[in-house]
């Protein structure tokens, strides 16, 4: 069980050296990792009062990452596990797959999903728009992706509430009789 439960996001807009973790999974997002390496985006990320970013990068091409004071930029293709650079984030940026989005929710994480309109019948917009509409996370494309930082404001998000998925057993179990 998580140690920390937030009832906002307030804890991590006050945090002083904030951390953004980006994430495309197993495939290859270079629109996305070509942004986020971008001068531009991390100058805005700094005035966000970001002074780190973790790119882990999968399969997607990376330019010349540029140097800016006071701002660690550290990426990487695959590790065995995401949980603890996510668990370090303020900010966690991602693709739009559903495994990301969940676990970025459930350790209750602002998060901003990045649409990658180039795959073929677009099913990352649905889940994204749906959860957007709860305010549970924003959803952007690579080409809006700096706008959306710049305009970020994670007051407007709802933390994600985990369903308790031993209701549902107990139910199954007394109904076919396994318990009383």
């Amino acid at each position: 069980m998580k140690e920390n439960v937030y009832t906002s996001y307030q804890d991590f807009k006050m945090a002083s050296n904030k951390t953004a973790f980006i994430t495309v999974g197993t495939t290859e997002f270079t629109d996305l990792t070509k942004i986020a390496t971008s001068i531009e985006f991390l100058k805005v990320l700094q005035e966000k009062g970001y002074s780190e970013v973790i790119i882990q990068k999968g399969r997607s091409e990376v330019g010349d990452i540029p140097t800016l004071r006071g701002f660690t930029v550290e990426c990487y293709d695959y590790k065995p596990s995401l949980k603890e650079d996510m668990e370090k984030a303020s900010l966690i940026i991602s693709h739009g797959g559903s495994g990301s989005i969940l676990e970025s929710l459930e350790i209750q994480k602002p998060l901003i999903v990045v649409i990658n309109p180039t795959l073929m019948n677009n099913h990352q917009t649905e889940l994204a728009s749906q959860l957007a509409k709860e305010s549970y996370l924003i959803y952007t494309t690579p080409k809006h992706l700096l706008k959306t930082i710049e305009e970020l404001n994670i007051d407007l998000l709802k933390l994600y509430k985990t369903g308790n998925p031993s209701i549902f057993g107990n139910f199954l179990n007394k109904s076919m009789g396994f318990t009383t």
